[in-house]
């Protein structure tokens, strides 16, 4: 691996998740700032991890920068970059909502940028994130770099800025719809007699469990459903209950719901 130089202005969760991620590269330095100072003390232990003591600092010590700051405040950021941008920098955004076109229109395209969703699970280093990679300032080794970096948080998804939307409603939003289920199944347990410690448990285990054997069989999800599914059993009998109340319907109405709404924000 190559030595890198990384920047992250910004370091609340998803921006300390990030540096927690990227130290664990050989040969990587990171340079790291937030206006709270407390957030960069939380990160002193962290391999290669430099605290700044501004942005400017940031964009000199590192070529490839995230920006995980609130979209609402990318403006005012990117204002008090500009001065310091160089050609060779690189912007990888993760703010919600903020699409190419600004971002490119606030840096004045004095530099690359990159648009990127992840979604909370990258905290853990099992996230689920899209990449944008339509700015043809970008190399194709800037690129690799970057999907290199994201690799560190999980999957990682190459999609045209069109799809993001709908990236958002199904995988951004995601994981409060699996939280979502979990604490009903859970609910579920309780209501039947089990103790809300050990049915939280038995549920994280039952997800766990089927996402290992999906992942693992290559059985379509039908296929899997199908096998735990006995004539005239306990599970078609829950299944058919599900069908009947529209829960599938509910789903797919939901995450469209959810797209519709990221549209009228990027509007906004």
């Amino acid at each position: 691996m190559s030595a890198l130089r990384i920047g992250c202005i910004g370091l609340g969760n998803m921006g300390a998740a990030l540096i927690k991620a990227v130290s664990t590269r050989p040969d990587t330095s990171i340079h790291g700032y937030d206006p709270d100072r407390s957030k960069a003390q939380n990160l002193a232990g962290v391999s290669g991890f430099v605290a700044a003591r501004s942005i400017e600092d940031v964009l000199r010590d590192a070529d490839f920068v995230f920006l995980a700051v609130k979209p609402q405040i990318m403006s005012k950021v990117l204002a008090e970059a500009f001065p310091a941008l160089r050609p060779e920098i690189c912007l990888i955004s993760i703010a919600a909502g903020i699409g190419m076109e600004q971002l490119r229109a606030w840096s004045e395209e004095r530099c690359a940028v990159v648009r990127v969703m992840p979604n909370t699970p990258a905290m853990v280093r099992s996230g689920v994130s899209a990449v944008c990679f339509e700015d043809p300032k970008l190399t194709e080794a800037g690129q690799a770099t970057i999907m290199e970096l994201l690799g560190l948080l999980g999957q990682v998804h190459i999609l045209p800025e069109r799809y993001f939307h709908a990236f958002t409603a199904l995988v951004g939003s995601g994981p409060a719809y699996v939280f979502h289920f979990m604490d009903a199944l859970v609910q579920a347990g309780v209501s039947a007699g089990l103790g809300r410690p050990q049915a939280e448990q038995m549920v994280a285990g039952l997800l766990e469990g089927s996402v290992k054997l999906a992942q693992e069989t290559g059985f379509s999800l039908s296929t899997l459903q199908h096998m735990v599914t006995s004539p005239a059993g306990t599970t078609i009998a829950a299944l058919n209950h599900l069908d009947r109340t529209a829960v599938r319907g509910s789903i797919i109405d939901a995450v469209h719901e959810a797209e519709q709404r990221s549209r009228e924000l990027g509007e906004e």
